[in-house]
């Protein structure tokens, strides 16, 4: 591609994204009762009619990364052969924990365990039941099932990149099965527009949301009312923080931050665990697992076919969960690709699929038992209220309870910090024609119209705005479900044509003076 296509290229991604978000926030400030309407009846047209699709493509990502994983491609590097990893397993880890979870770990600790405890299907509310209930349900939502996705989109853009040296977009995985021509035309570039947006409107969301769950934490430690202002406040202060991490580059900004959230983490957790019921913790940690586990394969295809109650239960929970880790693969995968040059697809698809979903059963068992230990009336009160709340309630039945809820908002700041600026480097790439080291001004670009965007929607409609984008996000994003299973026919075909191509390079040098032919002989 010649220099006078990658700059137009530029201008088209670029420019058409940056309309199509600025009409979908106009029509949002604006027109939000038209814009909340066509939003819901979309999303709902979408879980209701299609979790049965939904359901099966995320099982069918699970299949998918295991397979490869333990196929003969397991050892082919993405890059180039006897190449080393950019990043050392630990900090390669902490980045690709931080953005693919990051802020939301800390929003359902306390929410989603304690919401299933207190509203189980077939169980008693508050029973051992609805216990174990809402433990397994919580593993499977933050388990194998949404890393599977960002596996599988993480996989074919590192291959198609640091193997095949193609542009880092969306549309270059479907290089193999497309062709550069299609891939490159008008189907790669609204492919590109839309993961821009999902991007956008994903990040934004999440921006305003956790401003939220941190001025729940100022309010719950300090008593600062939560104004407009004090919002504002919380988004300037941690644009001005993430404008510095973005000018440091992903070496020393992004790696820096991801390295204190998972120490952070780290110190969370522990506490948690020893200020917690340590034994029941522990208890429901084994037990948990093992219903995870024995549960896996019923609960992996459960849509609530059977009753009306249970398929709303589903629509709201595991539908919604799968629709959003949908929505949010094309940017976690685009960042999580970019970091892992020089590891093998197994290594790959081992630590992206593992390390995460360890981490996360740990997390909501320390959390989950913790919090639902208090009892049934205390899950009612924490849910009942403000869900970024949740967390600060829990915490106050337990000790040094000021200090660890300030550790919170420490190490939502920190998360929410690694989110935006992981998310202003994919942006970056997907608007500079797939550059692995986009320019600064592009990335603060990018940077400073999330934060606007998540600061008018909060201004204008509060959470329900936000909440309106999120519908919108997730509803654009239905297309990239197809995208992600295309990528894994496009990754196959390419690592199909590089094995043969390698084994006829083999025997043509075992045997250079036969000609090697695929014509049968007559």
């Amino acid at each position: 591609m010649n220099g006078t296509d990658k700059t137009n290229n530029d201008k088209t991604v670029f420019y058409v994204s940056l309309i199509v978000v600025a009409c979908v926030v106009a029509w949002g400030v604006m027109g939000a009762s038209s814009f909340k309407n066509a939003g819901d009846t979309v999303f709902s047209f979408l879980t209701t009619k299609f979790a049965w699709f939904y359901i099966l493509c995320m099982a069918t990502f699970v299949l998918f990364s295991i397979w490869i994983c333990c196929s003969k491609y397991g050892n082919i590097v993405l890059g180039k052969d006897g190449e080393k990893p950019a990043y050392s397993t630990l900090a390669w880890f902490a980045m690709l924990f931080s953005a693919g979870k990051g802020i939301g770990l800390l929003f359902y600790s306390v929410a989603e365990p304690l919401s299933h405890y207190a509203h189980p299907t077939g169980a008693v509310p508050g029973s051992p039941e609805a216990m174990a209930f809402a433990l397994r349900k919580s593993f499977l939502h933050w388990g194998l099932q949404p890393w599977s996705g960002y596996c599988v989109m993480a996989l074919g853009l590192a291959y198609i990149q640091f193997r095949k040296d193609k542009p880092g977009l969306i549309s270059s995985v479907l290089i193999p099965l497309l062709g550069e021509k299609l891939a490159g035309g008008i189907i790669g570039k609204c492919v590109d527009i839309l993961a821009i947006f999902a991007t956008v409107a994903g990040v934004a969301t999440s921006f305003g949301l956790g401003t939220y769950q941190i001025s729940s934490g100022l309010n719950a430690v300090f008593g600062l009312e939560q104004t407009n202002t004090l919002l504002m406040l919380i988004v300037f202060s941690i644009t001005a923080i993430l404008l510095m991490s973005i000018v440091a580059g992903l070496d020393k900004g992004m790696k820096r931050i991801s390295s204190a959230n998972l120490c952070m983490s780290a110190a969370i957790m522990l506490f948690m665990f020893f200020v917690g019921p340590r034994i029941a913790i522990m208890n429901g940690l084994v037990e948990g697992v093992g219903n995870y586990i024995s549960h896996y394969v019923f609960d992996s295809l459960s849509v609530g076919a059977f009753s009306e109650q249970e398929a709303r239960w589903y629509g709201d929970w595991t539908i919604f969960y799968w629709a959003w880790w949908i929505a949010w693969a094309p940017f976690v995968g685009t960042f999580i690709a970019r970091i892992s040059r020089g590891r093998t697809i197994r290594q790959f698809v081992l630590g992206v699929l593992l390390a995460p979903t360890l981490a996360g059963i740990s997390w909501f068992s320390i959390f989950g038992m913790s919090a639902m230990g208090l009892g049934l009336d205390q899950a009612i009160a924490a849910t009942s209220v403000d869900v970024s709340r949740s967390i600060y309630i829990v915490l106050q039945h337990f000790p040094f309870s000021t200090a660890i809820s300030v550790l919170v908002v420490a190490l939502l700041i920190t998360f929410f910090l690694s989110s935006a600026d992981s998310a202003t480097f994919v942006l970056g790439m997907f608007s500079s024609n797939g550059d692995l080291n986009p320019k600064t001004s592009r990335k603060v670009m990018w940077a400073l119209i999330q934060a606007a965007l998540a600061l008018a929607l909060m201004i204008a409609g509060g959470k329900s705005g936000l909440n309106m984008l999120k519908t919108a996000s997730i509803s654009v994003a239905f297309p990239f479900a197809f995208i992600l299973l295309l990528s894994m026919a496009s990754l196959v075909k390419g690592l199909r044509e590089e094995t043969r191509a390698a084994r006829k390079e083999s025997l043509a040098e075992k045997h250079p003076q036969k000609k090697i032919s695929d014509q049968p002989v007559t």
